[in-house]
């Protein structure tokens, strides 16, 4: 397993981990996170993806040469959390291609995040997520060494926050 700084050439291959963990969720009967449609299908997701990418710094993960797994770290949340009253780095789009599920490029994307945040002299990392499905993905954070920070809504649609400090 290999982590290496991403760029904006990198969009097609973080698209495409995003469409495989869709697949992976809704497979899984989880339709209400991601919703069904792909990332790559829909214009303003793609927008929005490349947007994020610019504003921070994206990872991929790499076994055997093929990506696996994503995260970008921004320095602020994104538009639905407040920002931190102090520096920070933000996990935002960490996926892990469906064919890598329990690999532990989750973990190692998290671990290298919080590598990351040190190495900038950041003492908090945030990221939030999907607080349904019985709160699994909050429980998988906290597992990582993340605490429930404020919880948030887009319409009917649930998150967490979360974060930790160094």
């Amino acid at each position: 397993m290999k982590i290496r700084k991403g760029g904006a050439e990198d969009l097609p291959a973080i698209l495409a981990i995003l469409d495989s963990a869709v697949v992976w969720l809704n497979g899984k009967g989880i339709t209400a996170q991601w919703g069904t449609d792909s990332f790559s299908g829909r214009p303003k997701a793609v927008e929005q993806v490349a947007r994020t990418m610019s504003e921070g710094d994206p990872w991929i993960v790499e076994i055997d040469g093929v990506p696996a797994g994503t995260m970008t770290l921004t320095p602020h949340p994104g538009q639905y959390v407040e920002p931190a009253d102090e520096p920070e780095v933000y996990v935002r789009l960490l996926a892990t291609d469906a064919r890598f599920h329990g690999h532990g490029v989750g973990a190692a994307l998290l671990a290298h995040a919080a590598e990351e945040t040190r190495r900038q002299g950041v003492s908090l990392l945030r990221v939030d997520c999907f607080a349904g499905s019985e709160g699994r993905l909050i429980e998988y954070y906290e597992s990582q060494g993340f605490t429930r920070t404020e919880e948030f809504a887009v319409g009917d649609w649930l998150g967490q926050v979360l974060e930790r400090r160094f």
